[in-house]
């Protein structure tokens, strides 16, 4: 494991709140979301950054955003 991200994938979560946002901003209808994240993080093309507090994942048209203390999801979205 080369981050902290990846390192602690299974403390990965998120909120009612997140789950609805994320559904919405990705224009998907997975029942869980959070293994839809945590799917796209492990993908090997996927580029993971560390910015302050939050983790940043790219892969292909999405950045999903992640505390990086508490390893909450806190957004994903689509590129533009």
């Amino acid at each position: 494991m080369d981050n902290d991200l990846l390192a602690n994938l299974d403390k990965l979560h998120t909120t009612e709140m997140g789950i609805d946002r994320m559904k919405r901003n990705l224009k998907i209808d997975e029942a869980d979301v959070v293994k839809y994240c945590y799917g796209m993080i492990l993908n090997p093309k996927a580029f993971i950054q560390q910015k302050g507090k939050n983790w940043y994942v790219y892969i292909e048209n999405v950045k999903i955003t992640v505390n990086a203390h508490s390893y909450t999801i806190i957004t994903a979205h689509k590129s533009q």
